[in-house]
């Protein structure tokens, strides 16, 4: 992606990005921070725009180290605060809908609501181990899964997230890890979670890239044959 922002590489006929953008947009959420790095920043503003025409408000905050996902996130603090969000990163895709999720996370107590989903290769992701219907711990990129269940690249948090960020410190890798921010909240016993059945797929590999391409692909020609009657 040296050419580009990664999350301007198509997947079938659209910008990888238009994607988890989709969900948010079906989830009723109309303001939207995009958080991206210093390179090709400007063909991301570029092709978004302002989201008028989509019927959203895009923003934007500069990244300018590769600090993580936590990272990224404390950047919008100053425009989210006293505010309940939802965070996405940009090269997920999902079947699902979540805009019933993100309802019952509002009139809930919960601080924290994670999306999970059963994986062929937990090693790739965070890693929930789940105890008398509860998540009893959360890991990062684990060589001895616990369990299946991916904690997939969608989070719910109130507005307590930033406090924890501001207490995180880097991981072996040097970066500020969400997983670790999640585990805070399943320290506190305020998350909750929904395991659901609809294709997932990040796209942050050859291979998972072309998992979501083919998903997509397929999709596409159902809906053709649903429309035409076929």
């Amino acid at each position: 992606t040296k050419v580009t922002n990664k999350h301007l590489l198509t997947i079938h006929d659209r910008p990888m990005i238009e994607y988890p953008l989709q969900t948010l947009i079906d989830a009723k959420i109309t303001e939207i921070l995009i958080v991206t790095g210093t390179e090709h920043m400007g063909s991301i503003v570029s092709y978004l725009g302002s989201g008028r025409d989509r019927n959203v408000d895009f923003t934007y905050k500069v990244q300018k180290t590769a600090g993580g996902i936590a990272q990224a996130l404390s950047l919008v603090e100053n425009v989210c605060t006293n505010s309940r969000i939802a965070v996405i990163l940009g090269d997920n895709l999902y079947e699902d809908n979540f805009r019933d999720s993100a309802k019952d996370f509002e009139k809930s107590d919960n601080g924290n609501m994670l999306f999970l989903k059963e994986v062929a290769d937990p090693q790739r992701f965070g890693v929930a181990e789940i105890e008398d219907g509860l998540i009893k711990n959360i890991e990062e990129k684990p060589k001895s899964p616990k369990s299946n269940l991916a904690v997939t690249g969608l989070y719910f948090f109130d507005e307590t997230v930033f406090d924890k960020i501001r207490g995180l410190k880097p991981s072996a890798r040097g970066e500020y890890e969400i997983s670790d921010v999640n585990q805070m909240y399943v320290k506190e016993g305020r998350v909750s979670f929904k395991i659901f059945d609809g294709f997932w797929s990040d796209a942050g590999t050859f291979e998972s890239r072309r998992r979501a391409e083919e998903y997509v692909c397929r999709r596409g020609l159902e809906h053709f044959l649903v429309k035409n009657g076929d």
